[in-house]
Parts: structure tokens; sequence; C-alpha cells
């Protein structure tokens, strides 16, 4: 099992770092552009903040974009969010799948390993490279704080971060399900309903009448205007997005055990 996790991990690596420099890149450049960008964002602050659909899509009616905290949250939350959900999916979509449609599914399951410790292992190697990207960027960031002189509130910024591994994973696992179920790699599919949720997530947002199924988006509970301006995750959406995951790794594990694969 360790070595199968070991070899998934070396294939996920280039596209993992590929995607950590590309998202991490371009919030270290908005938060070291804030410092320097202060006195615009001042006279803006206020405009945006009255814009009616597009401040509350965006959570600039709760916080001032003046402010690091409403800056990062509006805008680097942003990228991370969608940047991270769009690589889990990307990841995991293909995790299972591949092995069909490289016909090597003959030759893995040959090896003196069973199904669940196989599917367990690649799982794994997914989660892990979730929870690397995500701490790497955590990383980046903190220097661009560091770098510009400028602090954030701890609580907010770990509530969120923590959130945002949580809905990572769950993307993640929902996508892991999928790739149980095909014979072939479903990347468009993962990375089509990675901007779904967050586009059904930013319409809840803007119409009164989907405001009560927000809940439905990973993206409703590790939104980042939220939890800066509340201090507080949204539960609702937290406990669909906890059963999701488990019920989309249970299907994975159930039908992927089950399949005769082809070689």
């Amino acid at each position: 099992m360790f070595t199968i996790y070991r070899h998934e991990l070396r294939q996920y690596i280039k596209s993992m770092l590929i995607w950590f420099a590309g998202v991490s890149g371009m919030g270290l450049i908005c938060i070291l552009m804030f410092g320097d960008m202060k006195s615009e964002i001042d006279s803006m602050a206020e405009t945006f903040s009255s814009m009616g659909a597009f401040s509350n899509a965006f959570g600039m009616d709760k916080l001032s974009i003046a402010t690091l905290s409403g800056f990062y949250a509006t805008e680097v939350g942003l990228i991370h969010s969608l940047g991270g959900a769009m690589f889990a999916a990307m990841i995991a979509c293909s995790a299972l799948s591949k092995e069909e449609e490289g016909h090597t599914g003959e030759f893995l399951f040959s090896l003196p390993v069973g199904k669940a410790k196989v599917i367990g292992a690649k799982w794994l190697a997914v989660f892990t490279n979730i929870v690397v990207f995500n701490l790497l960027c955590v990383a980046v960031y903190c220097v661009g704080f560091a770098v510009s002189g400028e602090s954030i509130p701890a609580k907010e910024f770990a509530l969120f971060h923590a959130m945002q591994l949580f809905m990572h994973t769950q993307v993640g696992a929902m996508c892991f399900a999928v790739s149980a179920c095909s014979k072939r790699n479903r990347i468009g599919v993962g990375l089509g309903a990675a901007l779904l949720l967050y586009a059904f997530d930013t319409v809840a947002r803007i119409l009164p009448d989907l405001a009560d199924y927000k809940f439905i988006s990973p993206f409703s509970y590790s939104n980042a205007s939220d939890i800066f301006s509340s201090g507080e995750v949204y539960t609702k959406g937290a406990l669909l997005g906890a059963a999701l995951l488990v019920i989309s790794l249970a299907t994975a594990f159930g039908v992927y055990s089950k399949r005769d694969l082809a070689s």
C-alpha cells in the first residue's frame, strides 16, 4: 500500500507545484499590492460597498476593501478558494479512472494488495496533495504579510484556511467518487463541477429566492467574507459538506471494489 501511495505522490507532485505556484503567486501579488494601492483603495472602498448585487456577491457589503482583512477576503480568498477547488477536482477525477483508461488496471490489481488498500492509498495521496497545497499557500501568504508589514486577524485567518482545507477535501472526495464510477478521466467534469458550485454560491448571494439554498455549495461555509466578518462558520453548509464527503468516499470504495476492471 505504501508503495502505491508513494507512486501516486510522485505522479501528482508536478501538477501540485504548478497549481501552488499559480495560486499562491497571485495571492502574494495581491497582498504586496495592498500597501502600494492603499490610498487608491480608500477612495474606491465606499463605491464598491454600495454596488448592490455586485457587493453582495463578493462580500464587499460586509467588509471594506480598504482594510487588509477585507482586501484579503475579497481578492486572495477568491483566488485560493476557486484555485484550490479546481486543483482538488483535477487530481481526484483521474485518481482511479486513469487505471482503466491507461489499461494498467489488470497489472495493478494483480499485485498482492487488496482493492480496498489500493483505493485507500490513492485517496490518501489525493488528500496529502490537498493538504500540502494548502499549507504551502498559507506559508506564502504569511511571507507576504511579513514583507508588507501588514497584519491580519489570526483567528479568522486560521478558521478561513481550515474551512478551505475542508472544502477542497470535500470537492476532492466528490470527484474521487466520479473517478470510481468512470472508465475514462473526467477532469473536465471535475473542473466544471467546481466552477458550477462556485457560480451557484455567487448567484445565491445575489438572488433572495436562492439564499436559503446556498448551503448546497461547499463554497457557502468556506466563504472568506462571511468568516472574516463574523468569525463563524456557516454550520448548515459545513454539516452537509461533511455528510457528502463521507458519502462520496463510501461510494468510491463501494463501487470500485466491486467493478470488473478493463485491462
